[in-house]
């Protein structure tokens, strides 16, 4: 379904919209505050953005590096040209140790994968150990946000669904109440969990260790309860070196949620002593789109979700209208490169106003990327009302008689035709009010005036 189809759904709960908006607002406003007492914010975007540029133009070499370290320090390597690869792999680790019970930290690699449902259907019990994740995991639902998963639902709703599936004594939407209620379910799952499955944030190829950051601390309480911790990494996801770690700390958790740095920042270099530590390094479409010039900048993301924050048409239109595992502005760009069918509305759900663009924290230019999208799928899409409408639009502005009689007709039907019929003609119309039609047009004003 098109994004256009699937906002509409999401934009007939006005209120809904209207705390979802402000929500986000309020998570960009923080973002704002603290990037300005940074000082030398645009320097560590440039420095960011050039060691990005950097890994991608040497990225096979960086990966190789990064192996080679990371079976040194006792970590097991595996390759996955695909989702389906990537699933395969972690299905076997886990059959091979049986393994029946998982915890797994937010990992957004592991969603685009489909790696939960792929595991559940060999009956393995996989829990998200996020909050959020594991609202919408109880919920049945993806996540909305990259950053915040369940930024869509009320407290009132996530009560609701604790005291369905939990069985617990309802908390009026207590935030405190449903947090503790969560913990001592998580607990539970920490315990007698087999194995831990993490994302993985930044990977070092100077030493072969990697950094999963959370503000919750779930992936360090998986990883150092369970013997075996699977990481799951896009090849994207490589930095040179440790002194560069710095960089991209101090970038990602201000722009994403306005904090200085995230509660944990955790390091993993080798197993310990008795346990298995397994790196899944993915490919999944990213080659392709690395030999696409124009759109290559793209993998510089580091998944801070501030696009989505500040975005006009995220905040009012919610995650699933994109019906992409990464939605917002960032997934618009993503989603044609794997399969532009599919995603060819999303670069269109964009006002291109560039606010993306100006807090990426890596400099990727969206705003660009979404407008070059919309010159290669414009023309595979024919002739669209939007095309027609252009047309008929330039031969009346260039015909100054017919100009002349639509200004006329426009004023008439605005002036004496209900107000709702006129907005419900367009889209766009339904969510405003059209502005009052003046007593005199301009154009009669001066014809009658311009002697004086």
């Amino acid at each position: 379904m098109s994004h256009p189809k699937l906002a509409n759904i999401f934009l007939k709960n006005e209120d809904r919209v209207n705390w979802h908006d402000k929500a986000l607002w309020f998570v960009r406003e923080k973002r704002d505050v603290a990037v300005n007492k940074v000082k030398g914010w645009e320097e560590l975007r440039e420095v960011a953005a050039s060691i990005k540029s950097n890994v991608l133009s040497n990225l096979d070499n960086y990966l190789l590096q990064f192996e080679e370290n990371a079976i040194r320090n006792g970590i097991k390597v595996h390759w996955a040209m695909n989702a389906t690869e990537h699933n395969e792999i972690v299905l076997k680790i886990l059959q091979e140790n049986g393994a029946k019970h998982i915890v797994k930290s937010k990992s957004m690699l592991t969603e685009e994968c489909g790696l939960n449902p792929y595991l559940e259907k060999s009956g393995i019990e996989v829990i998200d150990t996020d909050l959020g994740e594991r609202i919408v995991q109880l919920a049945n639902e993806p996540p909305s946000h990259i950053v915040l998963p369940a930024i869509h639902k009320r407290k009132e709703e996530i009560d609701a669904l604790f005291v369905e599936k939990w069985g617990i004594k309802g908390g009026n939407g207590n935030a405190e109440y449903l947090t503790r209620e969560a913990r001592k379910h998580l607990r539970e799952k920490f315990l007698i969990a087999d194995a831990a499955i993490t994302g993985v944030n930044f990977a070092i190829a100077e030493n072969g260790g990697f950094v999963v950051c959370t503000n919750e601390g779930n992936a360090d309480m998986g990883t150092h309860l369970a013997n075996i911790h699977i990481a799951c990494m896009g090849i994207e996801k490589i930095i040179p070196e440790m002194e560069h770690l710095g960089v991209f700390l101090r970038l990602l958790a201000r722009s994403a949620t306005g904090q200085p740095i995230t509660a944990y920042s955790s390091h993993f270099f080798k197993p310990r002593p008795g346990t298995q530590l397994h790196v899944v390094i993915v490919d999944n479409g990213r080659s392709q789109l690395l030999g696409r010039p124009e759109f290559r900048k793209s993998l510089h993301c580091i998944r801070c979700g501030a696009c989505l924050n500040t975005c006009p048409v995220f905040r009012k239109t919610g995650g699933y209208s994109y019906e992409s595992v990464i939605p917002g502005p960032i997934g618009s760009i993503l989603g044609p490169g794997t399969d532009m069918e599919k995603y060819n509305s999303l670069p269109f759900a964009s006002t291109l106003c560039g606010s993306c663009t100006d807090v990426c924290p890596v400099k990727i230019d969206i705003h660009s990327q979404l407008y070059k999208w919309r010159q290669i799928i414009s023309p595979k899409k024919g002739t669209s009302i939007k095309k027609l409408a252009a047309r008929v639009t330039g031969n009346i502005l260039g015909n100054p008689k017919l100009f002349r009689l639509s200004a006329t007709i426009g004023t008439v039907l605005l002036r004496y035709l209900p107000g709702s019929l006129m907005k419900n003609l367009t889209a766009w119309g339904k969510g405003r009010e059209l502005p009052k039609v003046p007593k005199q047009r301009f154009r009669d004003w001066y014809i009658k005036n311009r002697k004086e």
